[in-house]
């Protein structure tokens, strides 16, 4: 239970001109800046609340809410305002904003520090600066199986685009199978029907000159998976006793993996030593909110601190030259340990997300707090935007493909490149050349 809230600070502000930045949870929650007037987006469900926002922490209408960071501009010229928490990777405070009569009375519910600057991205952008990290490895640049097939995807896909990617020029230097290739959740190391062989298309793709790159999503375990029905011991549980639940998502509700169970660390271990093994050296990891949850561990740590264990065993596993691409994960905590990480949730083939929530698939989303976050980028992490859709079935797509341009992060190409006409391919090159031109 996290502790009650106490105030902070009460700043004079201009209810005209005022913006109030809030940090989300994680990759998907919304992150930006609003006006003193404007509503703050929030889950319009409670499956969103968990999957996509910080569960346990409702945030009361009327109130601007940061997870870890909230920047105000009074809008009067006075300086702008950062709170952070004062230990940002693992105890990450809520902290809240309220305007009365005139005040922007702010609060939190754990130890703030206080910065100030000339505007929100430079407070923000200096925070950073403040945590000395080492420079991040630049991105190379991908292809990605996701927003043509999602779990669809066919080995023979696979192969498709990688003769394409020769026959268009295109400059890729990694091949990442997503979602799809495996059985189940859980199961990474059992193939789904449509594949044949994991090393053989590494090693297919390899021999093309291309690196091999692959999608798990290692915190999450399906109830239908033969480690569920093997090892129920490696699950994290609720106060119940009962498998602690991280959110429904196709069709059932779905499980997470007790990293700090020994036998189920080294499972995960295994898993990623057998596919680096196998010759893929950029690894996609997904969903990592799941790691991150309030439930009962084999070992009785906190969840900030599995979380962390978590991701630093699958590190050790691949190796400091792997490429580690982090996606769905709570941001402050996941502080030095990526390469690369999702700032957005999902883009989409759409422009506006399912019932206006802000944490689910479209471009709206994706460019709001892509945009909001881009102060990370090259201080944190290489940003990643999300991947270019540039076939003429995609919504707006000459808008999209300029906010991902503009980014200057991660560039991940997503569609069936032959079905790209003129436009798309010369757009998908330029974008790819120019992300290479940066490394």
């Amino acid at each position: 239970m996290h502790n009650p809230f106490t105030p902070v600070a009460s700043v004079l502000v201009d209810p005209r001109s005022a913006r109030v930045h809030e940090e989300g949870w994680q990759s998907w929650s919304p992150s930006g800046a609003y006006a003193l007037d404007a509503r703050p987006y929030r889950p319009t469900n409670d499956n969103w609340a968990t999957v996509c926002y910080r569960p346990g922490r409702t945030v009361p209408a009327g109130v601007f809410q940061g997870e870890g960071l909230l920047a105000l501009d009074p809008g009067d010229g006075a300086p702008v305002r950062l709170w952070a928490g004062a230990a940002p990777l693992l105890d990450v405070p809520s902290i809240r904003l309220t305007v009365r009569d005139g005040h922007a009375e702010v609060e939190a519910d754990g130890p703030v520090k206080e910065w100030t600057d000339t505007g929100i991205r430079p407070a923000l952008e200096r925070w950073a600066d403040g945590l000395a990290l080492p420079a991040p490895r630049p991105a190379p640049t991908v292809w990605c199986s996701w927003y043509e097939y999602f779990t669809a995807v066919t080995e023979d896909d696979i192969h498709e685009n990688l003769r394409a990617m020769d026959t268009l020029d295109l400059p890729i230097d990694v091949v990442q199978i997503d979602d799809g290739h495996q059985s189940a959740l859980g199961d990474w190391l059992t193939l789904s029907g449509r594949f044949r062989s994991r090393r053989g298309i590494a090693d297919a793709i390899r021999a093309r000159g291309r690196r091999a790159g692959i999608w798990t999503a290692p915190f999450l375990v399906a109830p239908d998976s033969e480690l569920a029905g093997t090892h129920p011991e490696w699950l994290v549980r609720d106060g119940d006793g009962n498998p602690l639940s991280a959110g429904r998502n196709r069709g059932h509700d779905l499980y997470v993996l007790d990293t700090t169970h020994p036998a189920a660390a080294a499972c995960l271990y295994d898993v990623f030593v057998t596919l680096r093994a196998e010759g893929y050296d950029y690894f996609k990891v997904d969903f990592l909110y799941a790691g991150a949850l309030e439930g009962v561990r084999h070992s009785g740590a906190d969840a900030l601190t599995a979380y962390r264990r978590g991701v630093a065993l699958i590190r050790e596993a691949i190796g400091a030259d792997a490429y580690l691409l982090g996606c769905g994960a709570p941001i402050l905590p996941s502080i030095g340990l990526f390469d690369a990480m999702r700032v957005s949730p999902d883009t989409a083939p759409h422009r506006r997300p399912q019932a206006g929530d802000y944490s689910q698939p479209g471009q709206d989303p994706a460019e709001f707090t892509g945009a909001g976050r881009q102060w990370q980028h090259g201080r944190l992490w290489i940003n990643d935007p999300d991947c270019l859709m540039a076939r003429p079935a995609v919504e707006t797509r000459e808008r999209w493909a300029a906010h991902v341009e503009a980014t200057g992060g991660l560039m991940a190409s997503s569609d069936r490149l032959l079905s790209l006409d003129q436009w798309g391919v010369n757009t998908t090159r330029r974008l790819l050349t120019s992300a290479g031109a940066t490394r």
